[in-house]
């Protein structure tokens, strides 16, 4: 007997668990609203503007003093009302400032003759702000002058800070795309389909257009969202108009909704573009939503196609993109609603040529 014969036999290793196959988990699809919000009393998930509808709150005072965004981001007029007020905020607060002094701390002209010493003060304030020098005020005294020190730096510092804000909100790339006011679920290639219509606001070009739709309702145990299958996802070249559609087949969660089903499941369409601006080179994005009230059924949009001009250009008219015409759901079903869904042709509907002129010799 050798020596491996007399080893003990290696113990039999316990057998293995079974495994238990994890279930596969579908991604969620609500694009980060979750199915708490949008309940059926509740707003809009998006705004025609593309703003949010939800909001954080419970900050701390201090997390909202970087205002530097919020600037960016206003309207012009709410821009520009808010930096006047601040100009004239504190202008104001100079000129108590001043006279605080004592009333003999400015000379020049008298305060008679410009109202009074507050607005004597103030107008005196607004020459020091900006550097203007009149001469017919001046401070006496070194308290004023410490106070037109104090104001020469702040009146540096906030003009050095609107310039480079007001810099910063034209240079800032964003996309100004014109939604249709209202969508249709019109005939489409023997069934029917949703659509938008969509154009540039801007003269400017975007290129690689991409566009989601997300179809967003209620089903009695939350908030449920589907992103719609449409007939092309994106576009190389937007230089005119583009209508978006969803074809509404079987296996479409619009198969079968009537008007007043989504109203019921109080249902939202929304939309995200995003694309290349040309003139910055950067991605820029836009936002919009449908609600059940602005959604039309058996109408399709009419043509915004102009004349074509004797050079051959062809135009649209902008002013026409939410115009719609009557196209019964149910009715002819080799009635296409588009031929070139890209850029909004129908069928049957050319741009009307300029007459031609006939050759040199011939009739």
């Amino acid at each position: 007997m050798t020596d491996s014969d007399l080893r003990e036999p290696p113990p039999e290793s316990p057998p293995l668990r079974p495994s238990h196959p994890q279930p596969i988990l579908d991604e969620p699809k609500d694009l980060g609203f979750g199915s708490i919000i949008g309940g059926a009393h509740e707003k809009r998930l998006l705004n025609r503007d593309g703003s949010f509808t939800s909001r954080r709150l419970g900050f701390s005072p201090l997390s909202y003093l970087n205002g530097y965004h919020a600037l960016l981001t206003v309207t012009w007029p709410r821009f520009l009302g808010l930096v006047s007020a601040g100009y004239l905020v504190l202008n104001a607060m100079f000129a108590w400032a001043y006279l605080l002094c004592g009333l003999g701390s400015l000379g020049g002209q008298s305060e008679l003759s410009m109202g009074g010493h507050w607005l004597r003060a103030f107008f005196f304030s607004v020459e020091t702000f900006a550097t203007i020098g009149y001469g017919h005020v001046f401070p006496l005294g070194s308290a004023a002058n410490v106070v037109v020190t104090l104001e020469s730096l702040v009146s540096l510092f906030f003009v050095a800070l609107m310039t480079g804000i007001v810099f910063a909100r034209f240079s800032r790339p964003t996309a100004a795309v014109l939604f249709s006011e209202v969508a249709v679920v019109a005939p489409y290639q023997g069934v029917t389909g949703f659509m938008f219509r969509i154009t540039n606001a801007r003269s400017n070009q975007l290129m690689e257009l991409e566009a989601k739709v997300l179809f967003s309702r209620l089903d009695g145990r939350g908030r449920r969202y589907d992103q719609l299958k449409l007939e092309r996802t994106r576009v190389v070249f937007f230089p005119l108009s583009w209508t978006i559609v969803h074809p509404i087949t079987e296996d479409s969660p619009l198969w079968g909704c009537s008007h007043f089903d989504l109203i019921d499941q109080d249902a939202e369409f929304l939309i995200l573009l995003s694309g290349i601006d040309e003139t910055f080179a950067q991605t820029v994005h836009a936002r919009s939503s449908y609600k059940p009230d602005e959604i039309v059924f058996g109408r399709k949009f009419a043509s915004i196609y102009n004349p074509v001009l004797e050079d051959g250009t062809i135009t649209i008219d902008v002013s026409r993109l939410s115009e719609t015409e009557d196209a019964p759901v149910e009715g002819d079903a080799s009635m296409y609603t588009q031929t070139f869904r890209h850029t909004g042709h129908f069928t049957g509907f050319a741009a009307p040529r300029p007459p031609t002129k006939p050759r040199d010799g011939k009739r």
